[in-house]
């Protein structure tokens, strides 16, 4: 019998028919609550035929302790950054994942981020609840969107989608990419720029939707803050180290940048003192981009026929790393 760890938590706490397609197959599943650490990825593998993971640390260690048992890695997402995808190249273990599948949601996330800031949606809702709404309160004053340029780091799925949206909301458009869709730019009015300076200069939102990788950790720091508009607001639904938390927590205090919106932090789950808590402008939700019905049902889904259709040598199985061939 083929024995399963299943890790990601909105695959099981989310109703629909990837639960039945679950318990149909022939499989103990062992289910735990990730995103988990190394020391426990080390403490549970070397049983299991197929992790189905979330943001779990598969690094080195935990792939050699799993093996010889090990087959395969299905990720219940895209970004891969937590599973150190070279060295199960080298030892021949596929890395399965589901591109296509979120898109849509984080694309709304974003700008539920960007209105709830540039409206201060979030800071009033939370002083009118804590009774500040009174005869004569000054009540805050926000900002249109229409009319500012957004610009998009990483014009893959989700960076396009957020194009659509700008342009809908009748926002001016640029973007870096090294892989750029000159047909969709010119479908949606989307600026091309060189390099990711041109589009931290000239805007007023910043958007990140890039892999984190070494070369972009850090990519928002000091330095490349200090080069942006002032009161610019930047919106991070990719990966938290994109960003130097400490240097965008002490932009936000001096007011160079106007505010701050990421589903994703530098540790999750983060320490209950962490330092954007108390940022101002700052708005943080707890990695629920892609977790709607909707998203959920096609990750899920994805993520399981990979791993099914992967045991029956089928056609079917969207591998990263090359090593499945069917």
């Amino acid at each position: 019998m083929k024995r399963v760890l299943l890790t990601t938590t909105s695959y099981q706490d989310t109703p629909g028919p990837h639960h039945e397609m679950m318990n149909s197959q022939d499989w103990e599943v062992v289910r735990e609550r990730g995103p988990l650490s190394e020391e426990q990825m080390m403490a549970l593998s070397g049983e299991f035929d197929a992790f189905l993971c979330g943001d779990d640390a598969i690094t080195q260690a935990v792939i050699d302790q799993s093996l010889p048992r090990l087959k395969c890695i299905s990720k219940y997402g895209i970004g891969l950054d937590k599973i150190d995808v070279k060295y199960a190249t080298a030892k021949e273990i596929p890395v399965l994942f589901t591109p296509g599948v979120n898109h849509t949601t984080v694309a709304e996330h974003t700008f539920g981020l960007l209105l709830g800031i540039t409206k201060k949606i979030q800071s009033n809702a939370v002083a009118v609840q804590d009774g500040a709404w009174v005869a004569g309160w000054k009540k805050p004053v926000g900002n249109e969107i229409m009319g500012k340029t957004i610009g998009i780091i990483g014009l893959g799925r989700i960076g396009k989608e957020v194009a659509i949206r700008a342009k809908a909301f009748g926002m001016e458009i640029i973007a870096f990419d090294p892989y750029f869709d000159n047909e969709f730019a010119a479908q949606y009015n989307v600026k091309k720029c060189a390099d990711m300076d041109e589009v931290l200069h000239n805007s007023d939102v910043v958007s990140l939707h890039c892999f984190l990788s070494e070369e972009t950790e850090g990519m928002i720091n000091a330095e490349k803050i200090a080069e942006m508009r002032d009161g610019v607001v930047v919106l991070n639904c990719a990966r938290g180290e994109l960003v130097v938390t400490g240097d965008i927590a002490a932009a936000l205090e001096s007011g160079k940048v106007g505010g701050y919106g990421a589903d994703v932090l530098d540790e999750e789950p983060p320490r209950v003192d962490h330092v954007l808590f108390s940022a101002p402008n700052c708005i943080i939700t707890s990695h629920i981009g892609s977790r709607t019905l909707e998203s959920v049902g096609r990750q899920a889904g994805r993520a399981l026929s990979n791993l099914i259709n992967f045991f029956a040598d089928g056609d079917d199985v969207v591998c990263a790393n090359g090593v499945y061939k069917k």
